[in-house]
C-alpha cells in the first residue's frame, strides 16, 4: 500500500502488520498517488512522475506543468497513465513522458457549468476506469464517462448529486458505479445511466470517501460527517452493496472531529481495511468490523492507495 503525507510518498507492507512504513521519495507538493498489483506511480510535481516495478523506482519527466490532483494507472504493460487536473483537463502520459492532452474531455456537454462554491475553477478529484470505460469525477459538476478509452466523452445525467468526492469501481462488477457525495452514497449498475441513493442506515449524508472489497464487490466503507466544515465524521460499513449501511465503531472512534477525506479508505491484504484520520493509521483484521491503530506519521496522511 502508499501512503501519502503533505509532501512524502512511503510504502507500506500491509501483510506484515508490525511493519513501519518505508519512505520512498520526497514531493514538491502533496503527492497524487495510484498501485495497482505490479506497479505504483506518484505525482510528485514538477511535472515528475516517480514509477516503482519490482523494488525499483523510476521518474519520467514530463512538461505538464498544470496542478494534479489525480492519478490512475490505464495501462502496466505499455505503461500508460491519466491525470486529472485544476483547472478540469484530462491528460495521457505514457512511459516515455509524452503528454497528450484528451481534447474530447474539454469539449464535454456541460463543462461550462463546472466550478466551486468559492469560485475556484473545478478539478478532476478523482478517477476510475473498468476496461475502455473511464470516469472522472468533477468538483463540482458531477461525472463525466468515456466508453472508447477517452476518445469521446458525455456526462452522465442521472438524479445523483453533482457534488461526487469519490468514485470507484470493481473489477468482478463491469458495469457497478460507486460514488460518494454530499448527499451520501449513490450506485449503479448500468456504468451511470441510472442510480440508487443507497443511504439506509446513514445518520448524516456529507459523504467524502468510499472503498470496496478487492474480492467481495458487495463490501464497502464509506465516510459520512455532517458538512465540509461542521465536521463528526463517522465510518460506515455495508455487506449488501450498500442496501444497508451499519456504523462502525469497535476500536474507532465513534465520530472524529473532521472529515474522513476522499482517498483515505483502503482495502488492501487479506481481510484488511485501513483508514487515515489525519496522523493515525487504523488497521481492521476483519474487512472493517473492528479496528486497531497501526502507525502514527509524522504528518497528516492525505491519500492511501492499494494493490488491486
Amino acid at each position: 500500500m502508499l501512503i501519502a503525507t503533505d509532501q512524502q510518498v512511503l510504502l507500506f507492507n500491509t501483510k506484515d502488520s508490525d511493519v513501519v512504513p518505508t519512505p520512498l521519495v520526497s514531493a514538491d507538493t502533496t503527492p497524487i498517488i495510484d498501485m495497482t498489483a505490479s506497479l505504483a506511480a506518484a505525482w510528485v510535481g514538477g511535472g515528475d512522475v516517480v514509477i516503482g516495478r519490482g523494488g525499483e523506482l523510476g521518474r519520467l519527466q514530463t512538461d505538464l506543468e498544470e496542478k494534479v490532483t489525480s492519478l490512475r494507472i490505464l495501462s502496466e504493460e505499455p505503461l500508460v497513465l491519466l491525470a486529472g487536473t485544476e483547472p478540469a483537463h484530462l491528460y495521457q502520459i505514457t512511459g516515455d513522458g509524452l503528454v497528450e492532452p484528451l481534447e474530447a474531455f474539454d469539449q464535454v456537454e456541460g463543462r461550462d457549468t463546472w466550478g466551486t462554491p468559492w469560485g475556484g475553477p473545478a478539478c478532476v478529484r478523482c478517477l476510475a476506469d473498468h476496461g475502455k470505460w473511464l470516469y472522472a469525477d468533477i468538483h463540482v459538476g458531477g461525472i463525466v464517462r468515456s466508453g472508447d478509452g477517452g476518445e469521446s466523452w458525455t456526462p452522465i445525467n442521472a438524479e445523483i448529486h453533482q457534488d461526487v468526492h469519490q468514485i470507484v469501481t470493481h473489477p468482478s462488477a463491469p458495469e457497478r458505479l460507486y460514488a460518494n457525495t454530499a448527499d451520501g452514497v449513490f450506485i449503479s449498475e448500468d456504468r451511470g445511466d441510472s442510480w440508487r441513493h443507497a443511504v439506509d442506515g446513514l445518520a448524516t449524508r456529507y459523504g467524502r470517501a468510499i472503498a470496496v472489497d478487492h474480492e467481495d464487490a458487495n463490501v464497502l466503507l464509506a465516510s459520512v460527517s455532517l458538512g465540509p466544515h461542521q465536521g463528526e465524521g463517522r465510518l460506515y460499513r455495508s455487506t449488501d452493496a450498500g442496501a444497508s449501511w451499519r456504523h462502525v465503531s469497535r476500536g474507532f472512534p465513534p465520530y472524529i472531529e473532521g472529515n474522513i477525506d476522499t482517498a483515505c479508505l483502503a482495502f488492501a491484504g487479506v481481510d484488511r481495511a485501513w483508514v487515515a484520520v489525519e496522523r493515525t493509521l487504523y488497521r481492521s483484521d476483519d474487512l472493517g468490523e473492528s479496528w486497531t491503530v497501526a502507525w502514527e506519521a509524522e504528518a497528516p496522511i492525505r491519500a492511501l492507495a492499494a494493490r488491486t
